[in-house]
């Protein structure tokens, strides 16, 4: 915490650093990013769309095994620097489906990696990441993740952004990331890790009347406090201007078809339809729901080596000793939205339940055996 501008003005009484609020810290107030806000774009196609739902092409070499029945897949027994297109889009569409899929022991390169990821689309660049000079052709292309040993709840006091706090990364973009791959180069042996939960198990873990409501909400997505924080607390400049955005607070997967909650403690500050208070009160709400999702939720423990192609997380801040670090490589998804008409994991599971019942009721039928009308 040693750039934070609280650290520069001490209680005289406690011997705690007084409360900056970042507005009043000249840092931030003389910031001027050198780029502009993103623009809406349409991306291409997602590439699960294209994939063979049975998967074929992935799992004739990759060996399937999930941590949870509603989050997290391990892939064995394959290098992502082998997979071809077929199995690309594949892999897309298990992701899509798991939430986040892991693989350990891979060979590729940061080069191997930005290349494997345009095929997915276009890839982003995180406000706070940095072009060095001379330009490498990828630097534009990753951005390199640490770990932190800081108390984020001490930090908390001092800054804006609930660093610590599941998030979906930049999802206050107009068009937030469709897919993110987190490749892990330096990792000590004992914490450090990061976990997961599911967006379409939060969704099927309100009831349905509290499902009903939410759909009619747009969640506020804000860059502002990370904004702030990364000015005070990294000592570095956001490449871009803070944007907010309202996107559905249930959200439609363009791929699965599937509703999924659409807030993160991170990022969402509040509901564009309620007033203040309401807000304040669900977004409490929230935070004690994602948090308490311990049956939508996965923990991944890294080694250097380690993938993992993910979406909602959060790092486990430690007092771990050694380095992190891992390239993180990121493509625009669509702009979110919500087809009412679609449905949620919970609703197809069932569905699809009382159709296989029906076929082999029919099917009973057709041998002679009587069948209840």
């Amino acid at each position: 915490m040693a750039h934070l501008e609280a650290r520069k003005h001490i209680s005289s009484d406690s011997g705690y650093p007084i409360t900056i609020h970042p507005n009043f810290n000249p840092k931030i107030k003389g910031h001027v990013p050198p780029e502009s806000i993103r623009e809406e774009i349409v991306p291409l196609k997602d590439r699960a769309a294209f994939a063979d739902p049975e998967k074929r092409a992935l799992f004739a070499t990759a060996k399937r095994v999930d941590l949870t029945e509603s989050i997290g897949t391990v892939l064995k027994d394959i290098q992502l620097s082998q997979l071809d297109d077929r199995q690309l889009d594949e892999l897309a569409l298990l992701v899509s489906e798991r939430g986040v899929v892991y693989f350990r022991d891979q060979d590729l390169t940061t080069e191997q990696q930005v290349k494997l990821f345009e095929h997915y689309g276009t890839l982003d660049k995180h406000p706070a990441q940095k072009a060095s000079f001379p330009r490498p052709l990828t630097r534009e292309k990753h951005v390199t993740i640490r770990g932190s040993t800081e108390d984020h709840r001490e930090i908390a006091k001092y800054t804006p952004w609930p660093s610590g706090d599941f998030h979906a990364d930049t999802s206050f973009e107009v068009n937030p990331p469709s897919y993110s791959l987190l490749r892990m180069e330096e990792h000590p042996e004992v914490g450090g890790d990061t976990a997961w939960v599911s967006q379409y198990g939060l969704y099927d873990a309100l009831s349905p009347a509290m499902q009903k409501f939410v759909e009619g909400l747009h969640a506020i997505h804000t860059s502002r406090l990370q904004y702030d924080t990364i000015l005070d607390l990294w000592g570095t400049g956001p490449n871009r201007p803070p944007i907010d955005t309202h996107h559905p607070a249930v959200r439609t997967h363009p791929v699965t078809g599937l509703k999924a909650l659409n807030v993160n403690g991170g990022f969402v500050t509040g509901f564009a339809e309620l007033k203040k208070t309401e807000s304040d009160n669900l977004l409490d709400f929230f935070q004690f729901h994602i948090h308490s999702a311990d049956d939508h939720y996965v923990r991944w423990k890294w080694q250097v080596g380690s993938i993992a192609i993910c979406v909602v997380h959060r790092v486990i801040p430690g007092a771990y000793k050694g380095n992190r670090r891992g390239i993180r490589t990121t493509v625009f998804g669509e702009k979110p939205y919500c087809d009412p008409a679609s449905e949620s994991r919970n609703e197809r599971a069932q569905r699809l339940e009382k159709e296989r019942q029906n076929m082999d009721g029919k099917h009973e039928g057709a041998n002679g055996v009587h069948v209840p009308a």
